[in-house]
């Protein structure tokens, strides 16, 4: 069977690392796997659902390169959850309850106090027709949960262990029967997540379910939900949640993670998927050139089943150093948008220096616009003003011109190079002034050495 997966946000929000993470493992194994991606919009919370949050993650992972060959909205198949619930009803799976929120919570907190654990009691199982009918007369409609298969006849649960081998984790087990009864539709007849995920997968064929492992408890009751639709479950495979550099939880409303944000501060799309991809792995953090090198490495076997440390600065010294090996070709387009010239010569000259691609902006000015020259030794300047050879110049200019220079001042080191480049440049610190000086061209050269602005 051909692998197919898929990546289930809700456009309750913009996306930010941890959904990234997530959607990355899904496509690099079914990208290694020549499998099938599928992005499903769980839109069932009318009320925080939004057109634009949805546009937003896909472009988010547009900007990542994750292309899916199908996209699913569960807000258009509300009629194919209630024929799959009316099956579930048939078969004495689902049942219809009647108590409120604040009845809800008044038991458990009864059921503390006695020292019972705070699941639900199944009244709603017990109620006899009449009873139903003077509920539903008192205006209280009802909510349906999903009978686990955990009990005897009188209704009691027992220890019931299902059990499945995690693509991660190994082994994994989980105890049903010391589980409520899942809610699977509200009063207002709206589907919850653990009903309709489960019909998704099934109708949509989904080998393997890869997500973060707090969806592990949600496993062994979708488990039991698969097998009650007569549906074989999938593959099952849980990360391990990322945390912040300082080992504390990392919160979705971290404004600062979210996908968006980071685009907006010039992380590059590779540089993200390499750092999210390669974190909480036996791998070592190295800037990867393609999505497809990525998936080449991908293997369950290497992810570690503790927490996953994200750390922005380490992201960011990432991000420099795929600049730092990222041919031209690939930044060409960009470079152009950004009015930056000086081709090939001008961006072997200027990535080593760079941490996100806007930078690069900065060095084509210095090499193309107007610079405030800083004349540290005027007497050095004046005499490499008037060395400097004749046009056209080339990698071989530097050298020739800086032993020229050496002979006639006697300066070397730092006393020799660094007033070059405070003149050449106005900075402390930059590209090889070896490849700068031909960008630069003779005349802005010369009046810069002479201390005067171009």
């Amino acid at each position: 069977m051909a692998v197919t997966v898929r990546f289930a946000p809700s456009p309750t929000g913009r996306l930010h690392v941890g959904n990234v993470r997530t959607a990355l493992l899904n496509w690099l194994f079914a990208r290694q796997a020549g499998g099938a991606f599928l992005l499903r919009l769980d839109d069932t919370d009318v009320q925080r659902s939004s057109e634009e949050f949805a546009a937003g993650i896909r472009r988010d992972l547009e900007w990542l390169g994750l292309a899916w060959t199908r996209e699913e909205r569960q807000s258009a198949r509300t009629a194919r959850y209630a024929e799959a619930a009316e099956l579930l009803k048939e078969r004495g799976r689902l049942y219809a309850c009647y108590e409120t929120e604040d009845e809800l919570d008044r038991k458990r907190k009864r059921q503390l106090a006695r020292g019972l654990p705070p699941i639900y009691d199944r009244t709603g199982l017990k109620l006899s027709a009449a009873e139903r009918a003077a509920l539903e007369a008192e205006g209280r409609k009802p909510h349906w949960r999903f009978r686990l298969a955990n009990a005897e006849d009188d209704l009691v649960p027992l220890p019931t262990i299902v059990s499945w081998n995690d693509l991660i984790r190994g082994d994994q087990t989980v105890d049903v029967g010391s589980l409520s009864d899942p809610v699977v539709i509200r009063a207002d007849g709206t589907f919850l997540y653990t009903f309709t995920s489960v019909v998704d997968d099934a109708d949509f064929g989904i080998t393997h379910v890869i997500r973060g492992e707090d969806h592990v408890t949600n496993t062994g009751v979708q488990v039991q939900l698969f097998e009650a639709l007569d549906k074989e479950p999938p593959a099952f495979g849980h990360h391990s949640l990322l945390i912040g550099a300082d080992g504390q939880a990392l919160s979705k409303r971290l404004g600062a993670l979210s996908i968006k944000s980071l685009r907006e501060a010039g992380i590059e799309p590779l540089a993200l998927a390499s750092y999210t991809a390669l974190i909480g792995t036996s791998d070592a953090i190295e800037p990867q050139h393609s999505l497809d090198d990525l998936a080449r490495h991908f293997a369950f076997e290497k992810i570690s089943t503790g927490p996953a440390r994200f750390d922005p600065e380490e992201l960011k010294a990432l991000n420099a150093r795929l600049l730092h090996t990222t041919p031209y070709e690939q930044v060409s387009s960009r470079l152009q948008q950004l009015g930056i010239g000086g081709g090939a010569e001008f961006w072997t000259a200027a990535r080593g220096n760079l941490a996100v691609l806007g930078d690069a902006a900065d060095w084509w000015r210095i090499v193309s616009g107007e610079v405030q020259p800083v004349i540290e030794d005027r007497e050095l300047t004046e005499k490499a003003a008037a060395l400097l050879p004749a046009e056209p110049w080339g990698e071989a200019t530097w050298d020739a011109w800086v032993a020229a220079l050496k002979s006639a001042s006697g300066r070397k080191g730092r006393a020799l190079f660094h007033p070059l480049r405070l003149a050449l440049t106005g900075c402390e610190d930059g590209p090889e002034l070896k490849l700068l000086l031909p960008l630069i061209g003779r005349a802005k050269a010369q009046a810069r050495l002479l201390g005067r602005s171009a």
